[in-house]
């Protein structure tokens, strides 16, 4: 599936779950793995505090991306002029910012595998719905709202009201802001995996959907049916099933064969990466990438999650991250059209310096209030209606 245009107003994160939903079950695995294969669990270890700050990282790097990193194709962007213009020096570094999304698709194959371990397939589809829906309606209204207000004519109330389904991208209408691409592909992973959700998660089930997806990702383009690459997503199909594999060292141990997976999902995403080094070049006049950063970036993504799930970097777990990983997905969906459009009304007046992290500090605000206001509150009553008892049918009397 191509990468869509960023520019577009009317592409984690991407949400992944935070620490608070991390729940490690006693983790035991059925007698009918054969002995030579048996993959003995780990015992249970602290929740992965350092996964939080990692997603916050990701998103402030897609952040600045669209701040430093990028220009609308065609004309000066928010700035007036080209980014490369006014932070000569950090426009080099954030033009690969955009990579924070495939960061948020490693740490989402890996969270979403850990959090729904032992869960039923209602548990985990009511764990999304109460995760993403919440603020995620609130960031349609609000920025649907304002370019509306500010004259967009685009922003119509078909428009918005269809893009709050979360369905929007499939039937054809636009996104109300570009970053909701990347939601339609957190929601075809987390379609494909809850078949196995639902089969009952195990070390070889869990394997053998890895083993599947990377395999369905290479040979869906050669088929011809545009289904099949849209459920297998041949462009980010490795990063998930990355993240996955690397839960299941975390959760199990190394294996050989877990170690081959890894190695594949990794010789994948770097292919993968040269696509997405095209795209991203084509949606901006001033981007100059290089397919060797890009792939030391996506490495290093990859080794930094891999040494959390060996316990290489557990002196990073701290609580406090907990409200970092919080402020993510707010953030993530907030920035963008919103930030722009505070950047474009200042931009003359106020210094560039000045103005990037005044603005990037007033998301980060709203993002948090968005979380303590909307998400949390909202969140804890959509939980409760959805995990109501299934209503027993009422016996009716015929007549006389």
């Amino acid at each position: 599936m191509s990468r869509p245009p960023f520019p577009e107003s009317p592409t984690l994160q991407l949400r992944t779950v935070t620490s608070s939903e991390q729940e490690l079950q006693p983790a035991t695995e059925p007698d009918s793995v054969p002995a030579t294969e048996r993959i003995v669990p780990q015992r249970s270890r602290p929740r992965l505090y350092a996964l939080d700050g990692l997603r916050l990282v990701a998103a402030l790097a897609v952040v600045v991306f669209h701040y430093v990193g990028y220009d609308h194709l065609g004309y000066q962007g928010a700035w007036h002029k080209p980014t490369g213009v006014v932070f000569p020096t950090l426009h080099e570094i954030a033009s690969y910012g955009w990579l924070g999304v495939e960061f948020f698709f490693l740490l989402s194959g890996f969270v979403i595998c850990m959090s729904c371990w032992g869960r039923s397939v209602r548990d985990f589809a009511v764990s999304r719905v109460m995760r993403l829906y919440p603020a995620y309606w609130f960031c349609v209204l609000l920025t649907g709202t304002v370019y509306r207000l500010y004259g967009d004519r685009s922003m119509t109330p078909e428009r918005i009201l269809t893009n709050l389904t979360m369905l929007h991208e499939p039937i054809g209408v636009a996104h109300v802001d570009p970053v909701y691409w990347s939601l339609w592909a957190e929601a075809r992973f987390y379609l494909i995996f809850s078949v196995v959700v639902l089969m009952g998660l195990t070390y070889q089930r869990v394997l053998g959907f890895c083993a599947i997806w990377l395999v369905g990702s290479v040979l869906a383009p050669a088929s011809g049916l545009p289904l099949l690459v849209t459920l297998f997503q041949p462009t980010y199909a490795p990063f998930f099933v990355g993240g996955i594999v690397m839960f299941l060292m975390y959760r199990f141990r190394p294996s050989p064969l877990l170690w081959l997976l890894l190695g594949a999902s990794w010789l994948l995403a770097q292919h993968q990466t040269l696509t997405l080094l095209k795209e991203e070049g084509g949606w901006s006049a001033h981007l100059h990438l290089s397919w060797s950063v890009g792939v030391v970036l996506v490495s290093a993504c990859y080794v930094v999650i891999l040494a959390i799930a060996l316990g290489k970097l557990s002196f990073l777990n701290r609580r406090w991250l907990v409200t970092a990983g919080a402020l993510t997905y707010p953030l993530y969906l907030l920035h963008e059209e919103l930030g722009w459009l505070v950047i474009r009304q200042l931009a003359d007046r106020v210094p560039p310096q000045e103005l990037l992290a005044g603005v990037v500090l007033l998301m980060l605000l709203g993002a948090y209030l968005i979380h303590r206001i909307v998400e949390r509150p909202l969140a804890n009553r959509l939980k409760a209606w959805l995990t109501l008892p299934v209503p027993v049918p009422v016996r009716r009397g015929t007549a006389a």
